[in-house]
């Protein structure tokens, strides 16, 4: 326990009988908190200049006592400081040698303060600079990942979702979204700082002190912002312990994420990536592995960091204002995270700058499942006024036929996907249409009035052709044959054109809407049943880039 220059117990008058060796190993924590001594001599000498402001103190006792501390200072920078784990904390092991420096004058040191609001003082100042060191840690590995992204822009991977290969990407894209996943993790120790900023010196054990004291003036020489508003809460809160805590599970988490993936893509089943020897180890009894042992101490330090978070949690969980031996344990597991943290950061650094890209494998690997097809989807949505639900299921059609052959969507013969314009026309809204089974009593009519007769009245065959592409969204490519085998006077030429001329292609934009009341007018009111699609866009894009567009986008309009 701590001792003053006489070595009786600070507290002798009430505790008169010396603690038992099993309470001095449990209560003692200078093992763990003599990390704050800078911290702790900062705060302290912050405190006795206010002291001599306030007229508390004299001017030759402030100059001793700062003396004394920057002593101190010294002595425990080049480690010929002796800590005593006797004096329990660092507060009480700074004060012990302060009294054997200058005297008793270093009593004074105490006066108007608790260790309740010391220890938090210290405490809050060491998470600011923690803080920073973090986040400068963190920039590290957003420029090491950067750096590797420029490298791969344009290297071709699959993008996964359920780890299935999903849609084709970019490697440096990627990367990017961990480089987002950083920033975020900066942006929450940041905001961390804010409560941080509040000044706990002052409130001593719990209710403040009887001494006219400048709490403002320790809190603006110590980097603080204000001081606390309430002496109870400022006691007893380890909010901001907590908030450091879940920034550094969150950060942790964002690493253990990336190291599972590159742990994946290293693997003999990916081979996404490759490792130098630099951040991989061997084999005690396999000489060809190469094991990327460092991703997963990264990967399992994040049980660490929950661990810790989770502990800090409970122990708050049923305690009662304001200050409780409890609280001592904080410490202990804000230094064990925030040293794993920073670990992990300069490990992942390392890593990344000792990665690379396995090319080839990653376009292999980008060639297979399929993945253009979400691409292909979006086309025929983008280019040949297709809703997606319709897109989707046509697009589904060429993947099983490919799938059925064994095939990627590149590899399809011409053949191949010949038969599929075939394979449509055992589409349902097909055979109705040239059935004349709509719910459109017109084009019905028109239909068999087409097989029976041979022949259309002009007005009836650009209706025919609107309803045909824009109401009952079928490809015009078809409508057009299907007019080519009943017409007399059908002419390629010209029926081709017609029907591009309706659709919109071949008048860019413009394309032709039938319309009930035109259809009405100047068929005398002879059909009642007359639902059209009236504010259809036409077909901007008739052009397709890729020989197998040209082969199966008649299928895939439909």
């Amino acid at each position: 326990m701590a001792k003053n220059k006489n070595n009786q117990a600070i507290w002798n008058t009430r505790i008169q009988k010396e603690s038992s060796n099993l309470f001095q190993k449990v209560g003692n924590s200078i093992d763990i908190d003599k990390r704050l001594y800078k911290e702790d001599i900062q705060g302290s000498i912050a405190h006795v200049e206010m002291l001599f402001r306030q007229k508390i103190i004299s001017f030759k006792i402030k100059n001793k006592i700062i003396y004394g501390l920057n002593k101190i200072y010294k002595e425990i920078t080049y480690k010929k400081f002796e800590f005593n784990k006797k004096y329990e904390d660092i507060h009480m092991n700074i004060e012990k040698r302060l009294f054997q420096i200058i005297g008793d004058e270093a009593g004074y040191i105490h006066t108007a303060r608790s260790r309740n609001d010391q220890v938090i003082t210290d405490f809050k100042i060491w998470i600011k600079t923690a803080t920073k060191d973090i986040n400068n840690n963190i920039d590290k590995v957003i420029k090491s990942t950067i750096k590797l992204a420029e490298k791969n822009i344009e290297t071709i991977m699959p993008g996964f979702t359920h780890l299935k290969n999903a849609q084709a990407i970019s490697f440096g894209h990627y990367l990017m979204a961990y480089v987002e996943m950083f920033n975020r993790d900066k942006k929450r120790f940041l905001n961390n700082l804010d409560s941080l900023d509040e000044s706990p010196l002052g409130v001593a054990a719990l209710s403040g002190t009887s001494f006219n004291i400048d709490r403002n003036f320790t809190s603006k020489k110590l980097g603080f912002k204000r001081p606390t508003n309430n002496s109870i809460d400022t006691v007893s809160d380890r909010d901001f312990v907590l908030d450091f805590l879940y920034a550094i599970s969150v950060c942790s988490m964002h690493i253990s994420r990336i190291a599972e993936e590159l742990i994946i893509w290293n693997s003999d089943g990916f081979n996404l990536i490759n490792l130098s020897d630099k951040v991989v180890t061997g084999s005690s009894i396999m000489p060809q592995k190469k094991n990327p042992d460092l991703l997963e101490y990264l990967r399992g330090k994040t049980g660490t960091s929950y661990g810790n978070f989770f502990s800090m949690l409970t122990i708050l969980k049923g305690l009662p204002l304001s200050y409780f031996k409890d609280l001592q344990d904080d410490k202990e597991l804000v230094f064990n995270s925030n040293d794993t943290l920073i670990n992990c950061l300069k490990i992942f650094d390392e890593v990344l700058k000792n990665c690379s890209a396995n090319k080839k494998k990653m376009l292999e690997l980008a060639n297979t499942g399929h993945i253009t097809a979400t691409d292909l989807a979006d086309y025929l949505v983008r280019e040949h006024n297709m809703s997606f639900r319709k897109a989707y299921q046509k697009t589904a059609a060429i993947v099983n036929m490919a799938e059925k052959r064994k095939k990627n969507l590149n590899e399809l013969t011409l053949n191949e996907l010949k038969k599929i314009r075939e394979e449509f026309k055992d589409n349902a809204d097909y055979k109705k249409a040239i059935e004349g089974n709509t719910n459109i009593e017109c084009f019905n009519e028109w239909v068999n009035e087409l097989k029976e007769n041979n022949y259309l009245h002009n007005h009836a065959r650009m209706w025919f052709a609107s309803i045909w592409v824009f109401t009952l969204e079928l490809p015009w490519q078809l409508g057009a044959e299907f007019f080519m085998k009943h017409l007399y006077d059908g002419d390629a030429a010209a029926n081709t054109l017609g029907w591009r001329w309706v659709a919109g292609i071949q008048t860019q934009g413009k394309n032709y809407l039938a319309s009930e009341w035109n259809i009405k007018k100047f068929t005398n009111n002879r059909f009642s049943n007359i639902k059209l699609n009236e504010n259809a866009p036409p077909i901007i894009n008739d052009k397709i880039g890729t020989l197998i567009f040209i082969i199966y986008t008649p299928f895939l309009n439909a």
